[in-house]
């Protein structure tokens, strides 16, 4: 380049560069990044409350029940004849 054209075009940034779709796209990622990675977040969190719950309630199913004692043979009342 020439002395006159690096006077009247100055060389600028990659970033100062970037046009403005570039930097709606960029912005755009970024978001969907940030949503993606608390989407995975939340996931896990559920996954591991789902988990535990489960957990305490095979534990809470395995647990023998009281058993109760059978109920006795009820004898017809006679009627008076």
């Amino acid at each position: 380049m020439s002395a006159r054209s690096k006077a009247l075009f100055k060389e600028t940034p990659t970033q100062v560069r970037a046009s403005k779709a570039d930097q709606t796209t960029e912005i755009a990622r970024q978001i969907a990044e940030k949503e993606a990675g608390d989407r995975a977040a939340k996931t896990e969190r559920l996954r591991a409350l789902r988990l535990e719950k489960e957990a305490a309630e095979a534990e809470k199913k395995a647990a023998p029940a009281p058993k109760k004692a059978p109920a006795g043979k009820k004898t017809a009342a006679k009627a008076p004849a």
